[in-house]
């Protein structure tokens, strides 16, 4: 309840007390009684309080009616505003209605003026509606080509180079950390004589003690092609060094006839079987591989005495599988799988004299033999892109094989092999139509491809490339990469008089 309505109340009351005690002092009068001068400062006291709350009610009040005066006007003052807005909105939307019939008006007339500069476009180029929309779109289409074009061009570029300098500093790094020498094997070795008359005792009377050598090794040996030196010539590298321990020992023992060069050669194989296991031991030792069976192993060692492209085919893979160590490091791989791999994946080149097949196949089937795992099997099985990269270690395999296959001095052709495939770089190249000339550069690792420009646009540029690259992967043999380059320039000529 608020003041307002408490102040009446309390003025009746008061009037109530005060005609309550008129009556108690006429009694008391009546009754010859005084009154009591506390009562009268109770009154006096209780009329003050009465105009106290009479003045506080009156200033609420006041108050209170200021108020609902400034509330009326805020009241008013917003529904002037409000007014003052639906004006504009209908004043806006009235300029939106002349807006859209004045849109209408245009379309219909921009319409009118098509129809009739189509009629007119066809009249003038003797073309339908139909036929000038697909020149239309035949011309966007070979715009749109254009672009398509360049902004592969672009995205190979930009993606090219960033590849390109984190392989760089990838290998750059890992060609620092290791650094090799690399002696190129032949297929030829030497033993020197020390005296004239040596050579004759090897020899033998009517050349039966050197035909008993060559039947017994397997290999050919030459006198008389330099002084005080036997030549031993064969395609195996192992018999070859039966055959030149053989003599070795012959010469040091001075008894040579056929009985004794059996009985050499034999012990010759048993030492060259003792050298092959320690040589793979040692190799799988170095590389910290302590889970290869004693036949696997041995075959490892084997690899000591094969050679591929004149390179000693042990110390490619022990080689190779130091880089794979790094690479897989940098790249974050599995280095087991990775160093195993790469260890293994030249393994058939150990007997493939011997088997059946490429290399490729006669090593996968020796790891599964030994229930080598299925990862390093893969891996090792797609260093020549005979199978897919599923994995990174299968890439890296095929990296570090040929890092140490391309550096300088590992591997070495002759004359004609080199030639001849030259010149078959350049006839693949240039047996495809549109191809003006070609030229195989930096020893076969890159072909130059000229084309005419009229006949091949950028986008056929692109697919002959591969078509070359994938027709040279698939008839030539070849060490490292061979870079597929098609070149398309338009050169325009004029003359000033």
């Amino acid at each position: 309840m608020n003041v307002a309505s408490v102040a009446p109340a309390l003025l009746a009351s008061a009037v109530g007390i005060g005609i309550g005690y008129a009556l108690h002092l006429a009694m008391n009068k009546k009754n010859g009684m005084t009154v009591d001068s506390k009562i009268q400062q109770k009154l006096a006291s209780a009329k003050e309080k009465i105009q106290n709350l009479k003045e506080e009610s009156e200033k609420e009040l006041d108050e209170r009616k200021k108020q609902i005066i400034e509330l009326e006007k805020r009241i008013s003052d917003r529904e002037t505003k409000l007014d003052t807005k639906l004006e504009d909105v209908e004043k806006k939307e009235q300029i939106l209605e002349q807006l859209k019939l004045q849109l209408s008006s245009e379309k219909q007339q921009y319409e009118t003026l098509r129809d009739d500069e189509q009629k007119r476009l066809v009249e003038i180029s003797g073309l339908t509606t139909q036929q000038a929309e697909t020149r239309v779109l035949e011309h966007a289409e070979n715009r749109t080509k254009e672009e398509i074009v360049r902004r592969v061009r672009k995205l190979e570029q930009e993606g090219e180079y960033q590849l390109e300098e984190k392989a760089h500093d990838i290998l750059s790094l890992v060609i620092q950390r290791y650094a090799s020498s690399h002696v190129a094997e032949n297929s030829t070795s030497y033993v020197d004589v020390p005296d004239a008359s040596m050579i004759g005792r090897i020899i033998g009377k009517e050349g039966r003690n050197i035909q008993q050598l060559e039947r017994v090794t397997g290999c050919e040996i030459v006198i008389d092609e330099t002084p005080n030196s036997i030549m031993i010539s064969g395609f195996s590298p192992v018999r070859r060094q039966v055959a030149k321990r053989a003599i070795e020992a012959l010469i040091k023992d001075g008894r040579v006839h056929p009985g004794r060069i059996e009985e050499v050669v034999e012990e010759a194989k048993k030492k060259i079987n003792d050298d092959i296991r320690e040589s793979g031991e040692a190799a799988l030792f170095d590389l910290g591989i302590l889970d290869f069976p004693p036949q696997l192993v041995h075959l490892v060692g084997r690899m000591k005495y094969r050679t591929s492209y004149r390179q000693n085919i042990l110390k490619h893979s022990w080689e190779a599988a130091r880089i794979a160590i790094m690479l897989a490091e940098e790249l974050g791989a599995d280095v087991e799988i990775a160093k195993k791999a790469t260890l293994l994946h030249d393994i058939g080149k150990a007997i493939d004299h011997e088997v059946e097949g490429n290399h490729v196949e006669i090593g996968e089937k020796i790891m599964r033999k030994f229930n080598i795992s299925e990862a390093i099997i893969k891996a090792a099985a797609a260093h020549h892109e005979d199978y897919p990269f599923d994995t990174r270690e299968a890439i890296i395999v095929q990296v570090a094989d040929a890092i140490s296959a391309a550096r300088p001095g590992a591997r070495k052709e002759n004359v004609e092999e080199y030639v001849k495939r030259m010149e078959n770089l350049e006839q693949i190249a240039t047996s495809y139509e549109g191809v003006n000339k070609a030229y195989a550069i930096y020893a076969g690792r890159e072909v130059r491809v000229f084309v005419e420009p009229k006949k091949i646009d950028d986008l056929a540029a692109i697919k002959l490339a591969q078509d070359i690259a994938k027709q040279i992967e698939q008839e030539l043999t070849y060490p490292g990469d061979v870079k597929v380059n098609v070149i398309r320039e338009i050169r325009a000529d004029a003359l000033a008089r």
